[in-house]
């Protein structure tokens, strides 16, 4: 501790001293001070000058100098008052590093030197000791390593603490913190130093405490006391005294199957409370340990780590016991040992296994519903729901799977069978377990179906119209009229033929032929489309399956006309292609009605349209002709100069390709009578003589074609009764005469729908009467009917009298 003090204080306090000093200067010629250290810078020693007797007033002329011997100047005279000061603060333990017990004091020797004359006077300082060093450990932290089997109350010598003070201000007491294993006691040194020994207490536990830390505390006896630490760290040394424990003494422990090679499967972790060697430790399996384990699980005799060696399966092996002993490498070495159950999870690693236990295949097409196809089995080798499976067959199929028993299934048919529609089936059965993600498998089985007559053959159409040409050859190919049927083998083989019916007593087969076979049709004779326009009648087709099955179509000929008919003039009637010779007033109008050349054709309706011209006239101003309905009128009067006679010769051509024509010589005699003209006659009776050469030939004709006529509408009535009655689809059945020529004549009646044909006809009346008609407007209809002369009566269809009927 420093000590301050001011300069009246130490006069006061120094003065019976310095008397003292002054007294044994006197006798020794020194002069003593002392004072103790850490003065401060200033403070005043003493009045050195006064001391020596010297006048304060001569010291600066003098030249009053101060020297330290060996040392720093510590301090200096004031030249002016002759005091001695402090110039540097001082620090015994510096200035004497030093101590002993037998000499402890410091002591500062100077020299005070004067001029004029010269003169020396020696000065010693004592500097005494102040508590201002605290003691201190050589070393802060002192290590010391015990084994834990050291016995209780062994010493172990510390590091003293040293303090630069002396005296009573030095270390004298060391003190130790709290500890149940340690203490101290101190000792003296011959140099008077005082020393602690560290004394163990009780038996050390490396394993409960490996380190201690103690504090250990000097004091020293000044006033106010200092102290100064140090750490005592002490490390307990292990010796083998525990074995090794693991955390469990059984371990559960579940992996996956199949889980790799390498897999870790535990790290076991054995602790050794011992150290260093004594704490390192081996891992093996014990004897109880089986083979299969060992092979299985790979163990790593350092780090304790267990690992897949070997394939996991759970289907072959689920549960795995194995015993690992961990031994330390002591001198005297110790081991644990645990217990390990490895449990091996089921994964979904297994597919699903189908097995078609029976298969019934081929089947017939009309097998019964509910009738059993297959017997199928179905399983997974793993466990829960990777082993449960589902079983499906595709859902757009006519099966069905219903379950027999456990894991078995039947196959059964849910909806009817139609080889026509699908032949045969690829049924997939499909197993599928419920693991995540699932596993399938899938088989497939062919079904195929056997046939059964079940289909009716089928023709494309149900009606069928052919045209044919009139004047054919015998033989001839008309169409193939092919029928279709699904069915296989002898269901499909089919046979043609014509469905008998006779018309006027003549067979259809008599007319036409099919190949049975091929249902290639054929007619056998030539057809005349004047005698025969159309033929309705029936064909089957019929397969060869038992029993048979069969189906037939409507077959309709159509004789198509050619033109094979020249056109025939039934008016003006000749015989024998003479000359007609008409007889015409001479003065006769303009515009009168010569004569009406009448030409038919018994051909179609182009074919017989007929057209008229002339090919040779006596004089072509003269007359006209008419080209559609072969009236020749008067373009003129006749005048003198033409002559008597008048040659015309018209030809009929019809419009055939190439046409086919008729002439007609007409040679016209003018006479001076005067006779009405035919255009003023208005169904007025001619009475004339009946059997005259012009008419008689004319009646022949008419009662010729009449009677044809006559014959040909009673065959087609016979034809018709016998024709079944065709359906409103088909074409209308036509076996009478059939004229499109603008006009029908049906059942003896001629209707006329051109109304630039005028009708004039030549017919048989009940008295003989020639009748005639006036031309009718346009759009009119004409009808006239006639009676053969055999019925020895003679009607028009509409009226009783014989006329020229008109309907609009």
């Amino acid at each position: 501790m420093d000590a301050h003090f001011s300069s009246g204080h130490w006069i006061r306090y120094v003065l019976p001293y310095l008397l003292f000093v002054a007294i044994y200067n006197t006798v020794c010629a020194v002069t003593h001070y002392s004072i103790p250290e850490e003065l401060e810078e200033g403070s005043v020693v003493a009045n050195l000058a006064g001391d020596l007797g010297l006048d304060v007033k001569t010291l600066l002329r003098r030249n009053m100098r101060l020297e330290i011997i060996a040392n720093k100047k510590y301090l200096d005279v004031n030249k002016e008052t002759g005091e001695l000061y402090i110039l540097e603060r001082i620090d015994r333990e510096s200035l004497c590093p030093v101590k002993t017990v037998i000499l402890s004091s410091c002591y500062l020797k100077m020299e005070a030197i004067i001029e004029n004359p010269k003169r020396i006077f020696y000065i010693e300082l004592e500097i005494t000791d102040i508590n201002d060093n605290a003691p201190h450990f050589r070393r802060d932290t002192i290590d010391l390593d015990i084994s834990e089997a050291t016995q209780a109350g062994e010493r172990f010598s510390v590091n003293n603490a040293v303090d630069p003070d002396v005296g009573s201000n030095s270390v004298k007491a060391y003190l130790l913190s709290e500890s149940n294993y340690f203490t101290i006691e101190i000792q003296t040194g011959r140099d008077g130093s005082k020393f602690a020994d560290l004394i163990l207490k009780k038996n050390l536990d490396r394993e409960q405490q490996a380190v201690h830390n103690l504090i250990l505390t000097a004091v020293d006896g000044g006033t106010p006391a200092r102290s100064g630490t140090a750490s005592i760290i002490v490390h307990v040394l292990d010796t083998n005294d525990n074995a090794p424990t693991f955390e469990e003494e059984n371990y559960h422990i579940s992996i996956m199957e199949n889980s790799p090679i390498g897999s870790l499967v535990k790290r076991l972790n054995a602790t050794d409370l011992d150290e260093g060697s004594n704490s390192d430790l081996i891992y093996s399996y014990s004897l109880y340990t089986s083979e299969k384990s060992q092979a299985t699980f790979n163990l790593n005799p350092n780090t304790g780590e267990i690992t897949v060696k070997g394939m996991l399966n759970y289907e072959n092996f689920r549960i795995y016991d194995m015993e690992v002993i961990a031994a330390d490498k002591g001198v005297n070495s110790l081991s644990g040992q645990c217990k390990l159950t490895i449990i091996v999870k089921d994964m979904n690693d297994n597919h699903p296994e189908i097995s078609i236990k029976s298969f019934q295949s081929p089947v017939k097409e009309n097998i019964e519903l509910e009738t059993v196809i297959a017997v199928v089995s179905v399983g997974d080798k793993d466990s829960g729901d990777n082993g449960i499976v589902d079983l499906h067959i595709p859902d757009n199929m006519p099966f069905k799977l219903r379950e027999s028993s456990d894991n078995y299934y039947e196959l059964v048919v849910s909806e009817p069978l139609d080889r026509e529609k699908v032949p045969e089936y690829d049924i997939t059965f499909t197993v599928t377990d419920r693991g995540i993600p699932p596993l399938s498998d899938n088989e497939t089985m062919t079904l195929e179906l056997l046939d059964v007559n079940d289909n009716v053959p089928q023709f494309p159409k149900s009606f069928y119209t052919i045209r044919v040409m009139e004047n054919n050859a015998p033989g001839a190919l008309l169409s193939s009229l092919t029928a279709f049927d699904p069915d296989l083998h002898e269901n499909q083989y089919l046979v043609y033929f014509i469905i008998e019916k006779e018309i006027a007593n003549t067979s259809m087969s008599m007319l036409f032929s099919i190949n049975p076979e091929n249902g290639n049709l054929y007619a056998l004779k030539t057809f005349d489309y004047e005698m025969e326009k159309e033929f309705l009648f029936h064909i089957e087709a019929r397969d060869s399956g038992v029993p048979p099955l069969s189906s037939n179509a409507t077959v309709h000929i159509i004789i198509v006309d050619q033109n094979d008919n020249t056109p025939v003039i039934v008016s003006p009637w000749r015989a024998h292609g003479s000359v007609v010779e008409e007889k015409i007033p001479r003065s006769t109008d303009k515009g009168s009605l010569v004569a009406k050349v009448i030409a038919i054709d018994t051909d179609s309706v182009l074919n017989s349209r007929i057209t008229y011209q002339f090919l040779q006239v006596t004089d072509a101003t003269l007359f006209s002709l008419d080209q559609y309905n072969g009236e020749i009128r008067t373009m003129r009067m006749f005048s003198y100069r033409d002559p008597r006679h008048q040659r015309l010769v018209v030809v009929a051509k019809d419009n055939g390709d190439p046409a086919l024509s008729a002439t007609v010589t007409i040679k016209l005699s003018t006479v001076e009578t005067a006779v009405k003209a035919y255009s003023d006659m208005t169904e007025v009776p001619l009475e004339y003589d009946i059997f005259s050469d012009l008419n008689l030939y004319l009646v022949i004709g008419l009662g010729s074609v009449s009677f044809l006529l006559l014959i040909t509408i009673l065959v087609t009535i016979v034809l018709k009764c016998q024709k079944p009655k065709a359906s409103k689809a088909a074409p209308p059945c036509r076996n009478s005469v059939i004229s499109e020529r603008n006009s029908t004549i049906a059942d003896s009646t001629l209707v006329s729908n051109d109304a630039y044909w005028y009708s004039l006809f030549l017919a048989e009346t009940r008295k003989g009467k020639l009748v005639v008609r006036q031309p009718l407007p346009k759009g009119s209809r004409y009808i006239v009917s006639s009676i053969p002369r055999s019925t020895g009566l003679t009607e028009t269809s509409d009226s009783a009298a014989s006329t020229l009927q008109v309907r609009r």
